[in-house]
């Protein structure tokens, strides 16, 4: 690939990496949580900049996220067509996270693995939830309104480097593609990912798509299906708002006002 080189993580990040892995295993699932929430801003940051940049949307102005899987590969994506990075962006938020955020999620971290799963979003690090369960991420990102030929390749085992690189990306957005360590294949169960995404993303303003495969006459169809409700609480009436939904929201959304 052109532009290919290694970078070292931060120090900081070496060690958010490795007691997030170790600390919050039993509460593994939250890092789909995180990574839809950040699809969910990636989004958001996009229809911002629309606003007075409205080529932004290159004729695509239906905002999403969607996830997929492949069993062969045992690989779980989360795609979006949001704002997408750049080659500076990619290296300044995937391998460089500001310090202050990193230094407070880490003297935050305690006994209390609940807690420590909700301060991931306050503190603006989810991204590296996804090496709970993955021993390889890779992300494939365009920004919007970027040439296809300034695709950005960032690669890492969550170890002490990663890799970056420039590739062609014919659509705006992110690709994260999460290669699931030995034992995690639960989440290459279909009903299990849907599980995770109705029980933390339904309040997400943005469809949420599951990838579905079926077989028609000797061809695999690939169609696409809406998991959450895609309307935020605050825009439902009252009546249509259990109490459940409401003590969840609320939960959630204290962790996921920072930016990620």
């Amino acid at each position: 690939m052109k532009g290919q080189e290694t970078r070292g993580f931060q120090s900081e990040v070496k060690q958010l990496l490795h007691l997030m892995i170790h600390s919050l295993y039993s509460n593994k699932e939250i890092f789909l949580r995180e990574l839809i929430s950040n699809a969910s801003d990636a989004a958001d940051k996009l229809r911002f900049r629309a606003l007075s940049q409205p080529d932004l949307y290159e004729g695509d102005g239906e905002l999403r996220v969607r996830v997929s899987f492949d069993k062969d590969n045992r690989t779980l994506t989360i795609a979006d067509n949001g704002i997408g990075m750049n080659r500076e962006e990619v290296i300044d938020h995937l391998g460089t996270i500001a310090k202050s955020g990193t230094k407070a999620f880490l003297e935050s971290m305690g006994s209390d693995q609940a807690k420590d799963s909700q301060l991931i979003g306050q503190f603006g690090v989810g991204f590296y939830s996804a090496f709970i369960v993955a021993d390889k991420v890779t992300v494939r990102t365009r920004a919007a309104g970027d040439k296809p030929e300034n695709g950005v390749f960032w690669e890492s085992a969550g170890e002490g480097e990663y890799t970056v690189a420039d590739i062609t990306k014919a659509d705006r957005g992110t690709e994260i593609t999460l290669h699931l360590r030995e034992g995690e294949d639960d989440f290459l169960n279909d009903w299990r990912v849907r599980s995770i995404i109705s029980k933390y993303s339904d309040h997400i303003a943005l469809p949420v798509e599951i990838e579905k495969r079926e077989e028609k006459d000797g061809e695999t169809v690939v169609s696409w299906e809406k998991i959450n409700k895609a309307q935020a609480l605050w825009t439902r009436s009252k009546s249509e708002v259990n109490d459940d939904e409401y003590k969840e929201f609320i939960s959630i959304s204290l962790t996921t006002t920072a930016t990620r």
